[in-house]
């Protein structure tokens, strides 16, 4: 009789301790980032699907594939869609983003014009020279279906040759130069498309 009451009374510490384990040591992952992509460049009218990946607190990571919310940044650039399919609207950047309960990530994608067939580059101004310690803006035009479009957010900028003293050129076309340049430099100004390689130029100088 007692050996009964023992192995009884030993069943319940197991179903007790299995209860225990099942609640106190076997927890859930925690969520605690997540990596959104892919970065990339698409045209106008094209798609890309976005993926989630969450990486959890035990080091583990798993593909997020329903539950996640998705926006933009700049829907006049690049929309998305409740399940992640990104369409380019315009040329420009746009962040796309995706939640997963209190867990965000994003990512930047460039939109390019399709159809386009060449760029033509301009100063903002129409000047073609500027002396040292000035800054000038460049405009990047691009011809796609018939149409003129302002791309100049949406090309790679740079010099030819690409280094030059005193000077430099940020993504957005605009020049920088400093002062001390003590002779004159004649250079182009290029725009290329990073989806299909198209560019344009346009001579320029910057003298003392």
């Amino acid at each position: 009789m007692r050996y009964w009451r023992i192995v009884a009374g030993l069943g319940v510490l197991l179903g007790f301790a299995f209860a225990v384990g099942c609640h106190g040591f076997f927890v859930d992952p925690v969520l605690i980032s997540m990596t959104v992509g892919p970065s990339a460049n698409l045209q106008t009218g094209t798609t890309v699907q976005m993926t989630a990946v969450g990486t959890y607190n035990d080091g583990t990571t798993n593909y997020l594939r329903s539950g996640v919310y998705w926006s933009s940044g700049t829907p006049t650039v690049a929309s998305v869609n409740a399940s992640g399919l990104v369409t380019g609207v315009a040329p420009g950047q746009a962040v796309i983003s995706g939640s997963y309960e209190t867990v965000t990530g994003s990512a930047t994608l460039t939109v390019t014009l399709s159809g386009l067939t060449s760029i033509r580059v301009t100063s903002s101004d129409g000047l073609s020279s500027i002396p040292y310690g000035d800054t000038e803006s460049f405009v990047a035009t691009g011809t796609a279906n018939g149409e003129q479009v302002n791309i100049t957010n949406s090309v790679n900028w740079s010099t030819n040759p690409p280094s030059i003293d005193n000077v430099s050129i940020t993504q957005g076309g605009t020049l920088l130069t400093t002062s001390g340049g003590s002779s004159t430099v004649q250079f182009f100004v290029i725009a290329t498309d990073p989806t299909t390689g198209i560019s344009g130029q346009m001579n320029f100088t910057v003298h003392p």
